[in-house]
């Protein structure tokens, strides 16, 4: 995959965040950052059409344009829809009194944020609005510098959250002062700073 086409599909993940399931968008960036394109083209076109999220024209496009074949027939398999919907989640400064304790995942995150081009860590409540794919949870935005490979940072914290406190709350890796997607751009209006560099 050249560089051209992994900044494309890095595009791709980010615009279809909070529309294809967390799991679903988790093991895409992952097979991606691995290197295994093949396996997130699948996992990709396959959650869309079983998860029913529905795509742009653009989108599937821009999508056809990453495929290693561009006309394998599961895009075909894609819902339309004629506009990018409005995520469906609602992002809080806080979460209930009743939410777990992220105290702990604060300090997994800081201790290896600036490893992966971090400048600021902030986290923010995730609750789920009418079609949502998943449930409420923890949203950390890590906003890092030009030129991080950001489904790498994705990969190496998410999986470490995991390793160590076996939680898999969200994690969205952002470059600091570009345009982000709606879902990524609601997240980090809502968060609170955790960390910073």
């Amino acid at each position: 995959m050249d560089v051209q086409t992994y900044a494309t599909a890095v595009a791709v993940c980010a615009q279809l965040t909070g529309r294809l399931s967390d799991d679903t968008m988790g093991a895409v960036r992952d097979h991606y950052a691995a290197g295994e394109a093949e396996l997130a083209e699948s996992t990709l076109l396959l959650g869309l059409a079983h998860e029913g999220v529905g795509i742009t024209p653009e989108e599937r496009e821009t999508i056809r344009s990453i495929l290693e074949d561009p006309n394998n027939p599961d895009l075909d398999d894609v819902p339309a829809v004629d506009e990018v919907p409005s995520p469906a989640y609602r992002f809080l400064p806080a979460g209930p009194a009743d939410a777990p304790d992220p105290a702990k995942a604060d300090a997994v995150l800081a201790a290896d944020a600036a490893r992966h081009g971090g400048r600021r860590l902030r986290r923010a409540w995730r609750e789920p609005l009418d079609g949502s794919q998943d449930g409420a949870t923890w949203t950390y935005v890590l906003q890092v510098v030009e030129g991080t490979d950001t489904l790498s940072a994705y990969a190496g914290l998410s999986s470490r959250l995991w390793v160590v406190l076996k939680e898999k709350w969200q994690l969205e890796v952002v470059v600091e002062g570009r345009l982000l997607p709606p879902y990524q751009a609601a997240a980090l209006t809502a968060a609170r700073e955790v960390w910073s560099a």
